[in-house]
């Protein structure tokens, strides 16, 4: 990999998010903790240095500092946020707590439309600001290139050393024109191609996790959704039978499920792969639970247990392997020791009893959900897996409002599956983020034939989302809504109605539980 952009990450919760930035621009990136030598940088060969975003100020005591060696190296360089500050305050110029916390969109005014960092760029256009501190003086050679509202040096360069400096983030999506920002660092002033892809990506997240993982042994659970299917995919590439998938069928699994993941990843990738039916149990311990949080909480007791239990009978292993994606790692835990804030108390490896003394492999951790299929695609999984919509942990019982039971879970697998049929007959279901049914506890008056009925309602969901943080409920043609109920309400035993959910996140939940 001949041409790298190198990150110093100042514990921005942004880190990540312009790596992915810069692999949009198809560049590979580096991500380095800020206390990296120059020296060490300079081997490295980058075609370009960024500065990350941080939560400190570069006049405290503990700041987070940079070998000021960096910007020495003859490389372009670019500061964000933090990174102008800590540029500014190495080369001679002053930061100052502002008058004005700055947080939030503004405007951005180019005062120089040379500067290269804006090339084919209006005059003026939104940015996302977050910082309570301001550049008050400038640094020697440095001129001032934009200014929003609340502070005159925005943007700073300095064009014969190739230093720049940015006071908002152009790597959020609150910065509609910020890649086409980073895409003019990248090519225009570090002078990078555009010849990195996913598959880039997966030989070097194999011979990493070879790296890691020597000749040990690494547990995974596969649930069959996309995340742990492609690390699944991708652990099996790199250490073939050391890895062991534990699929653990809770009862609660949609039409045909457990068979379609014995059969791809079993029979078709051969890997091995240890089936554990916990149906019984699962539903046992469920009867009568009738509260939404006391449903997940035995689920997950539940499956701790018959994953433990699972994990002893398949051998000692040393690793225990996950699907975790950046958003989930970001909302819980600093990144490689970096000062990032704590955003979210729990983790999906929270859970697990700490007698369970595995080390963690998480090969997607730097990755967001559109680059986990990217790279799923690469790998030769599926379109079924790779497509698939997202599917919640407790799987069908936060879809059933009220007790699970065997004849409730029928219900709603047998209208699920008309929902997945239809979905994808009608060209939806890889064109949205969710849709699914929910079996309600509220029973109706109905007529079917000539008798009257008194039965379930189903209820239809379909929404837009990005990242699942918000969503908005999908405008489906009516003639698609016509045929789904229909089609429940004459072939499922048990419904006699169907409603649809024009709900919004927020203020409800994708989710009905």
């Amino acid at each position: 990999m001949n041409e790298q952009i190198v990150i110093l990450d100042f514990g921005s919760q942004y880190t990540q998010v312009i790596a992915r930035r810069i692999r949009e621009c198809r560049v590979y990136s580096t991500i380095v903790p800020y206390t990296t030598p120059a020296a060490e940088l300079d081997a490295l060969s980058p075609s370009g240095l960024i500065l990350s975003g941080g939560p400190a100020s570069v006049y405290d005591a503990k700041a987070p500092l940079s070998d000021p060696g960096l910007f020495e190296l003859g490389i372009p360089v670019l500061g964000i946020c933090y990174g102008l500050q800590l540029l500014a305050h190495f080369l001679g110029g002053k930061v100052e707590r502002g008058g004005k916390r700055e947080y939030g969109k503004g405007t951005l005014r180019v005062t120089e439309a040379a500067c290269p960092l804006f090339a084919k760029l209006p005059g003026s256009f939104q940015v996302w600001n977050s910082h309570g501190d301001k550049l008050t003086r400038l640094p020697a050679g440095f001129v001032s290139v934009a200014t929003t509202e609340n502070s005159a040096y925005a943007a700073i360069a300095h064009g014969a050393k190739r230093l720049y400096g940015l006071q908002f983030h152009p790597e959020v999506v609150h910065t509609p024109r910020g890649q086409e920002i980073i895409g003019n660092f990248v090519h225009a002033i570090c002078g990078c191609g555009r010849n990195w892809t996913m598959r880039h990506y997966a030989e070097q997240a194999v011979e990493e996790v070879r790296h890691r993982v020597g000749a040990e042994r690494v547990i995974l659970g596969l649930s069959g959704g996309v995340d742990s299917s492609v690390a699944a995919a991708l652990l099996h590439r790199a250490i073939g039978d050391q890895l062991t998938c534990i699929f653990v069928n809770n009862g609660l699994l949609r039409a045909g499920e457990a068979e379609v993941v014995r059969e791809v990843f079993g029979r078709h990738f051969h890997m091995r792969l240890r089936y554990e039916d916990a149906t019984r149990m699962f539903l046992g311990r469920l009867k009568g639970v009738l509260d939404p949080e006391r449903k997940r909480k035995v689920i997950g007791r539940t499956f701790i247990e018959v994953f433990q239990a699972a994990t002893r009978r398949a051998g000692q292993a040393k690793f225990l392997a996950q699907g975790t994606l950046y958003p989930d790692v970001i909302e819980s835990v600093p990144i490689a020791g970096n000062p990032a804030a704590l955003i979210k108390s729990h983790h999906n490896v929270g859970g697990l009893p700490k007698r369970m003394k595995f080390q963690l492999v998480e090969p997607l951790k730097c990755l967001f959900k559109d680059e986990v299929r990217q790279l799923g695609t690469a790998l030769g999984l599926p379109e079924e897996i790779v497509y698939r919509q997202p599917f919640p942990g407790p799987g069908l019982a936060v879809r059933i409002l009220g007790e699970v039971t065997p004849k409730r879970l029928e219900i709603l697998r047998r209208a699920d599956a008309i929902v997945l049929e239809e979905m994808k007959a009608g060209g939806w279901y890889y064109r949205i983020w969710q849709s699914f049914a929910v079996l309600l506890p509220v029973r109706s008056v109905g007529v079917m034939g000539d008798e009257r009925t008194y039965d379930y309602t189903i209820a239809l969901r379909a929404v837009e989302s990005q990242d699942g943080m918000t969503a908005d409920w999908v405008r489906l043609p009516h003639e698609l809504l016509e045929k789904l109920a229909s089609r429940i309400v004459n072939e499922v035993k048990g419904v006699n109605r169907c409603v649809f959910d024009i709900t919004s996140k927020p203020p409800g939940t994708i989710e009905w539980e």
